[in-house]
């Protein structure tokens, strides 16, 4: 079965965002590799920025992520650009993870029972990236 891989990009902000999902998920990075690391010329600017950089979240899913450079024709709009939806498996699971991702963020649905047999909610974390955080009641 095809396993989804949320690739978040950032504008030099990668590591601090990675090391902040860290904190909340727990585990390690298996790879995290700079620009510095690639062969050829890589400017200064460019050469301490994250290449590559993979967290596994759980079993079936890996956060992934890279900052983009100018040096290889590369820019991000942050914000809108992508939302990440997280299923738990409890409400308390939903409430750590919501709580702990959206510090320091803004909260766009608070985390709430909802019409459609859920606990949701959604926010755009510090670093300007959207979550969803869903807990099934129905499915349980």
């Amino acid at each position: 079965m095809a396993q989804v891989n949320p690739y978040l990009t950032f504008n030099g902000t990668c590591e601090a965002a990675f090391n902040f999902y860290k904190s909340v998920f727990g585990g390690e990075f298996p790879y995290i590799g700079r620009f510095k690391d690639m062969q050829g010329d890589v400017p200064e600017a460019a050469k301490e920025l994250i290449m590559h950089v993979s967290l596994p979240i759980s079993k079936e899913t890996i956060l992934m992520g890279s900052d983009s450079s100018y040096a290889f024709g590369q820019t991000t709009t942050m914000g809108n650009n992508i939302a990440i939806s997280i299923n738990t498996e409890s409400e308390d699971e939903a409430r750590k993870l919501f709580e702990g991702l959206s510090a320091g963020g803004k909260i766009t649905m608070p985390l709430d029972k909802t019409f459609w047999g859920a606990f949701f909610g959604m926010f755009t974390d510090k670093f300007g990236i959207n979550w969803m955080v869903n807990y099934d009641y129905e499915q349980k």
